[in-house]
């Protein structure tokens, strides 16, 4: 990796641990929120899946705007965006507010976060941009880790609104700053350039194949992005305090980093397919561990650690197994059909999982998440005997 390609991994690494970070609000101060705003934990959660609804209906919308501008002035603007969305968030006293807030942070993060990153990086480093991505997304991993503490900690000496101010004034003075000054401006004629086509490609897939890699990152998607927003009240069903669970929810994030670090250390030498097959049997020995445990802290401890590892590997399976069926030119064709989807499932998940965890308690919420589980490696395993002979070529 070249000086100026880590430069602008550093830049971005840095903003988008506070984008993500800040996000994750509702897994910590879900119940004052509640309480304040008088409406359910559900009701909390589905400001979560409003953002994502957000996203995933925003994204195809920027597609135009990145190619034209380019990445590090669409940040700029998600930037902006995402102060005022903290903004509206801290003066919500109703249910209505608190949802038009969400869907303002929603738009942000379609300008600012991930996609917006991935193209930056592709905008530096070209085909190179596949191992700075997946640096990133080590780093990012870190998010829970670094935030989740520091948001207990603020809503509980400032509360949460005030919390809200503090992170609508890093966006402007953190995030801002950082992509306005961190990341190289763009070439002027940079959006008349195009790749050309490769003519090495294998014929597409079955449409039957981009199904079941919707169906597999859906399913995956659903635990993953579900249990992101209720671990710590998860945990807490299970009988641990609030700080036990905070802190179990920490090392949650570390675990997961690990998973990603040893499947960016193992480069090309597998691809997407392998790595969802190995994390993906993880999953559910997690969920049964967590079911026959009892809350037991022992129990608690190897569910992190398993379900981290899992989860972790997964994160950079869902990113790289449309690499293994579609070659350069038709992967963000496919990746912005399966984002639509995508992003409807992430938005789902935290109000189902909490509504199962307030009516039915934790064990339902695990049950539902070993189905899921079961359900995506299945898909998974169906996808590796149609993965084709260029498939580990293509990630490399």
């Amino acid at each position: 990796m070249d000086r100026r390609t880590a430069g602008v991994l550093l830049v971005l690494a840095v903003a988008q641990v506070f984008g993500w970070g800040t996000l994750g609000l509702p897994a910590i101060a879900g119940h004052r929120i509640a309480a304040d705003l008088h409406i359910s934990l559900p009701m909390v959660f589905a400001g979560t899946s409003t953002l994502y609804v957000a996203m995933g209906l925003c994204g195809p919308l920027l597609a135009e705007p990145f190619r034209r501008v380019g990445a590090r002035r669409v940040m700029m603007i998600g930037s902006v965006i995402g102060a005022l969305g903290f903004v509206v968030l801290a003066r919500a006293h109703q249910a209505a507010l608190y949802f038009v807030a969400w869907a303002v942070l929603g738009i942000a993060g379609s300008a600012a976060l991930s996609t917006a990153a991935y193209i930056m990086l592709n905008e530096v480093a070209g085909r190179n941009a596949k191992g700075a991505i997946g640096a990133l997304m080590l780093v990012t991993g870190l998010s829970s880790s670094i935030f989740w503490p520091t948001t207990a900690l603020l809503t509980g000496v400032i509360g949460w609104r005030s919390t809200c101010l503090l992170y609508a004034a890093a966006m402007v003075l953190v995030c801002l700053p950082l992509y306005s000054f961190g990341l190289p401006r763009r070439a002027a004629n940079a959006a008349e350039t195009a790749l050309p086509p490769d003519r090495s490609a294998a014929p597409p897939p079955a449409r039957s194949t981009f199904f079941l890699v919707v169906a597999a990152i859906a399913l995956n998607a659903f635990v993953s992005f579900g249990f992101s927003a209720v671990l710590v009240e998860l945990l807490k069903a299970q009988g641990l305090s609030v700080p036990e669970a905070v802190a179990f929810g920490s090392v949650l994030g570390v675990v997961q980093v690990s998973a990603r670090a040893i499947d960016f250390l193992g480069g090309g030498r597998w691809d997407g397919i392998t790595t969802g097959l190995v994390a993906g049997t993880l999953l559910p020995v997690a969920m049964l561990l967590l079911i026959v445990g009892h809350g037991s802290h022992l129990a608690i401890a190897a569910f992190i650690l398993i379900y981290g590892l899992g989860s972790g590997a997964l994160a950079v399976a869902r990113a790289t197994i449309p690499l293994v069926f579609y070659d350069k030119s038709a992967f963000a064709k496919a990746t912005s059909h399966i984002a639509l989807p995508l992003n409807l499932i992430s938005a789902v998940a935290p109000p189902v999982l909490a509504g199962l965890l307030t009516r039915f308690g934790s064990n339902a919420v695990l049950e539902v998440a070993l189905i899921c589980s079961i359900g995506a490696l299945v898909m998974l395993t169906i996808l590796g005997r149609r993965r084709p002979v260029v498939g580990i070529a293509a990630t490399s």
